[in-house]
Formats: C-alpha cells, sequence, structure tokens
C-alpha cells in the first residue's frame, strides 16, 4: 500500500491592526498592500468602524495568513473598535508626514495600546504619504527616535507609489515570526490577549477561507 500523503502544514494566522488618526491613508495602505491598487482622496470615503481584509504571504519558510483589520480613526468610533485589539499579534501605527498633528497624536495611540494589548504585540510605526514630501511638516529623523523610544519598527512610506508598503508589512510579520508566544500558542490568537465571554475574539480566532479575501471592504484614506 502506498504511504499516505503527507498533509501540507497549515498556514500560520496572524491578525494585524491598523490605527492612527482618520485620513492618513490607513486605508489606502491596507489596499495598495493587499490589491496592489491606490484610489485618489477625492475618490475614497472614511472607513465606519472596522473594514478587514485576509492576505496571504510567505515568511522565513512559512505560510501566513494574515488577517488585518483597518479601524477607523474618528474619536466616536473609539468605543466599537477597542474591542479588536484583542488577539492582534501587530499594531501598525500610522500617520502622515505632511500633517504634523497626525504625528503629535501618537502618544494617545500608544497609551490606548498599552490599555489593550501585551507589551511582546509587535508594533510598526509608518509614515505614510512621502510623495508629498514638498509639504512634509514630519523630518524622518524626529520620527524615528520618536519610534526608537516607543520600542517600535519604523518605515516611512507612500500608499500611492507603493515605496514601503511593502516592507512595513513584511517587518512587522517578520518580528512576529521571530517571537514564537505571540503565534505558536493557539491558531490566530496572540500572547496576553483577551476573549470575550463566548471565547470567540472579533477578529482573531475566526475561520478564514477564500471568499474572506474577496469579501474584503474597499479602501480609503481615513
Amino acid at each position: 500500500m502506498a504511504p499516505a500523503a503527507t498533509k501540507p502544514p497549515a498556514p500560520i494566522n496572524c491578525k494585524l491592526l491598523l490605527i492612527g488618526n482618520s485620513s492618513v491613508g490607513k486605508s489606502s495602505l491596507l489596499l495598495r498592500f493587499s490589491d496592489e491598487q491606490w484610489l485618489p482622496e477625492d475618490e475614497s470615503s472614511a472607513t465606519i468602524g472596522v473594514d478587514f481584509r485576509v492576505h496571504k504571504m510567505e515568511v522565513k519558510g512559512k505560510k501566513v495568513k494574515l488577517s488585518i483589520w483597518d479601524t477607523a480613526g474618528q474619536e466616536r468610533f473609539r468605543t466599537i473598535t477597542s474591542s479588536y485589539y484583542r488577539g492582534a499579534q501587530g499594531i501598525i501605527l500610522v500617520y502622515d508626514v505632511s500633517n504634523r498633528d497626525s504625528f503629535d497624536a501618537l502618544p494617545r495611540w500608544y497609551s490606548e495600546l498599552e490599555t489593550y494589548v501585551s507589551d511582546k504585540v509587535v508594533k510598526i510605526l509608518v509614515g505614510n504619504k512621502v510623495d508629498k514630501e514638498f509639504s512634509r511638516q514630519v523630518p524622518t529623523s524626529e520620527a524615528q527616535d520618536f519610534a526608537k523610544r516607543m520600542n517600535s519598527l519604523f518605515v516611512e512610506a507612500s500608499a500611492k507609489t507603493s515605496v514601503g508598503v511593502k516592507e512595513a508589512f513584511t517587518e512587522v510579520v517578520e518580528q512576529i515570526m521571530d517571537i514564537p508566544e505571540l503565534w505558536d500558542s493557539a491558531p490566530g490568537v496572540g500572547a496576553g490577549a483577551g476573549k470575550s465571554s463566548s471565547g470567540q475574539m472579533p477578529g482573531g480566532n475566526v475561520n478564514l477561507n477564500e471568499e474572506n479575501n474577496e469579501e474584503g471592504g474597499g479602501g480609503c484614506s481615513c
């Protein structure tokens, strides 16, 4: 009798969360990364609550299935999106290099992380819209120093031109892979993450199928 075929290992489920002020380009970064598309700001609309996409990639020889949650930046949605921190292994904090206020708001976002996620969760600071170099308000060196103080990775990117976008997502996933306790305990569950009373986590331990990848919401400039 022929030996049974070896079943390929299941992909590692990894949950990423995009946070930051409204209009910094979180959804545009996600759309560029997942679909290699970009919507001009005048054609996009603000995310309402939370958007979701699935993306598969290979990192360090392992297949990874990313569930990427794009949160609304507006204050009125904060009570809605706070539950989506649960189970996240990576946090992508986005600001607009041409908008000083979006950078100055980052300490508030980091303070929120201290409340909702484990300190083991990987964080990356992404300065978006470097295509607007002519109107830059946040120097690269200042942002790098801030990211270092906050124990975060740092990348500057442009959803419009795709510069730095793939690198931002890849770097955060690579660091997650270097911390087995973030992904090795249970599929799709991050270390230190809380569960709801039903044992399920919003966006954390979900069954991700191929259809999900087609049903992800559209991009926007929020």
